[in-house]
């Protein structure tokens, strides 16, 4: 599935942040945790004795998502109803009449009907098992193909694998459906980025493997309300060409006016950070997928589907955006509401059914990670974070296509798509080649990459190594500095705890630092480094390769020299095949964003520290890992720092 600089003028009004104060719980008694206690042991026993090919089919996922969703509720206290001990029970009993089944080789759940299916896949970013959920057509006929909603869920601070799963698994029969439903879980509430954006991904992947025959592709419509509705905005406007239509409702697709506690003038590397998930400035991308957005005329969100609006308003290019107003209600949609927005998507999915090669594209992005359309691929820009776009055309086997701010470009013939020749910026190409990258301003054939380079899943920013596989490493050694030490722990530690709490996962355990044996193809994954050269032997051997200077008495990082005894890197930087791996290498860093930011709004999770950084820790009681940034920026296309002007 994977494999699937202006500022944009918008309303610039501030709003309230929400806060979301910590629920109250309601633990079980001594009783009932003692039974949770042995009826976990009993369904990882049961998960254990499982064929091990009914594990590598994926359908033990289905059951250990079961077991999972027990273990993390009760490692964080999470019981946040009274019912909570029982539902927790009621999950477990549930996961093992599933592995008694999956054990005689039968799998009766995906029989249900009416109501969704709970469901498990085992994520390629932590091998943790994460959920989601599909519902099969009322009426379904496994000889007929069926459109699919994804559905995103709006925020819930009560939120837990054990609610999902039992709201899923007890649910009472609904209002009948003729289409698939697919619900999204996303690690919780992070409004679908980072991890939570893989999740989409991943739940996508596990569907399209699950139900390849009975979805039509053409038939595929993204949706969410509230949280929901912002990741439906980014997620969709990243992704034209996955769906045929988009209902985002609320929401919000832009920080700017959205976070009231942005500076007014924060540094260029925060700015260029936002157009990662700043769905506004991918709002042109409308002319691929039909928008069907809703709001409450009353309701604060609204600013949402304004933002995009606004942003359309001098777009001259064929597009569709719809936006259905419900008069004088606040933050709801109603299902007499959501029928009219389905009337909408209905429309388009008659008369504007998504074409399998389209005859046209025009695609915008700021960034490598969201490089793709149809049959046109970005492989590498001019320079990231500013606004970069294609405009194609195919016919009879021509493409002619235009761009701006593109380095690396590539045409290709998927889902039947048929590519002879390409006129690139008014050159002619050489008739059969459909790569392309720009040297000294002129197209020349071939994509093949720089050792180091900005591309695509190696392009930044720190957070995006937690987008993908990767293990984490600590200090073995001595340190150089006990203070810095105290302090890089402490990060470590901090990171562990929210990728747990927040992220919903365990780091991996499968991966080990230093190059592959010689001569062999090594997988792609990001090595997180906790340390200094001296404690941490990775960081030791990777060194030479990254531009900055580090001794046990100096730091020079961008040119200036910092006293390495009060200060400490932090960097996301590529490997290479030589140096141990396809992929990043991270250094003394988790997310850039703090547990505060996870608790409150979720427009707070924008990148902190561009692609690297210089930070003097300033420890606390109650938070030994705080620091001051001295200096962060984002590196250029190459990965070197940008020449000084």
């Amino acid at each position: 599935m994977r494999s699937f600089a202006a500022l944009v003028l918008f309303p610039l009004v501030a709003l309230a942040q929400p806060t979301f104060p910590t629920p109250k719980t309601y633990p079980p008694n001594e009783k009932t945790l003692n039974e949770i206690k042995a009826k976990t042991e009993e369904l990882e026993a049961a998960i254990a004795k499982l064929p091990k090919d009914v594990s590598e089919q994926g359908y033990a996922a289905s059951v250990k998502v079961f077991h999972k969703a027990a273990v993390w509720i009760v490692r964080h206290g999470e019981w946040y109803t009274d019912k909570s001990g029982q539902q927790t029970l009621e999950v477990l009993e549930a996961g093992l009449e599933r592995a008694k089944a999956l054990a005689e080789g039968k799998r009766p759940w995906f029989d249900i009907r009416n109501k969704p299916i709970a469901l498990g896949y085992r994520s390629h970013v932590d091998d943790s098992i994460q959920p989601f959920s599909v519902r099969y057509p009322d009426n379904f006929d496994p000889k007929k193909k069926y459109r699919l909603d994804v559905v995103l869920h709006g925020r819930d601070s009560t939120l837990t694998e054990v609610k999902f799963l039992h709201g899923k698994e007890f649910a009472k029969p609904g209002k009948g459906t003729d289409y698939f439903v697919m619900e999204v879980y996303g690690r919780g509430n992070n409004a679908y980025r980072w991890a939570g954006e893989e999740d989409i991904i991943e739940a996508i992947s596990w569907t399209g493997d699950l139900l390849n025959a009975h979805v039509d592709p053409k038939q595929i419509v993204l949706r969410g309300f509230s949280m929901g509705g912002a990741g439906t905005w980014h997620f969709g406007l990243h992704h034209p060409d996955v769906f045929a239509a988009m209902q985002p409702g609320a929401g919000f697709s832009a920080t700017r006016g959205y976070h009231k506690g942005l500076e007014a003038n924060p540094p260029d590397y925060i700015i260029k950070g936002l157009h990662i998930y700043d769905a506004v400035d991918y709002a042109e991308n409308c002319f691929n997928i039909p928008i069907v957005a809703y709001s409450g005329s009353k309701d604060p969100q609204k600013l949402a589907a304004d933002n995009i609006e606004a942003a359309l308003k001098n777009f001259k290019e064929p597009h569709s955006f719809t936006h259905i107003v419900a008069p004088d209600l606040e933050h709801k949609q109603p299902a007499e509401w959501w029928a009219k927005c389905d009337t909408e998507i209905r429309r388009h999915l008659q008369t504007n059914a998504k074409s399998e090669i389209p005859e046209r594209i025009r695609f915008v992005t700021y960034t490598a990670k969201y490089r793709h359309c149809g049959w046109l691929r970005i492989d590498g820009l001019d320079e990231h974070y500013a606004k970069a776009t294609v405009d194609a055309s195919l016919k009879d086997g021509k493409v002619i296509a235009t761009t701006t701010n593109v380095r690396r470009i590539e045409f290709y013939n998927r889902r039947g798509a048929k590519i002879d020749s390409v006129t690139l910026d008014g050159q002619a190409m050489k008739p059969g080649e459909t790569q392309f990258q720009k040297k000294a301003g002129k197209w020349i054939d071939g994509i093949g990459h720089e050792e180091k380079e900005k591309t695509h899943d190696l392009q930044g920013p720190i957070d995006d190594a937690f987008t993908w596989e990767f293990g984490v490493f600590g200090p073995t050694g001595v340190p150089w500095h006990d203070d810095n030490h105290r302090f890089i722990e402490a990060t470590r530690t901090n990171f562990a705890a929210i990728w747990d709490k927040y992220f919903r996962g365990e780091f991996s355990k499968k991966w080990k630092p230093g190059p592959s044996p010689k001569g062999e193809i090594t997988p792609r994954f990001n090595s997180i480094l906790f340390g200094d050269p001296q404690s941490n032997p990775e960081i030791a051997r990777l060194l030479p390769n990254w531009p900055i200077t580090w001794t046990k008495d100096k730091l020079v990082v961008n040119g200036v020299e910092y006293d390495a005894k009060t200060h400490v890197p932090m960097m996301i930087y590529p490997k290479s095949y030589k140096n141990g791996g396809f992929g990043y290498a991270v250094l003394n860093s988790g997310h850039t964003f703090r547990e505060a930011d996870l608790k409150g709004s979720n427009v707070l999770l924008y990148p902190r520290l561009g692609d690297w950084a210089v930070v003097k820790p300033k420890p606390t009681k109650a938070d030994p890992g705080a620091y001051e940034v001295v200096a962060a920026g984002m590196f250029d296309e190459f990965w070197q720092f940008p020449k000084k002007k």
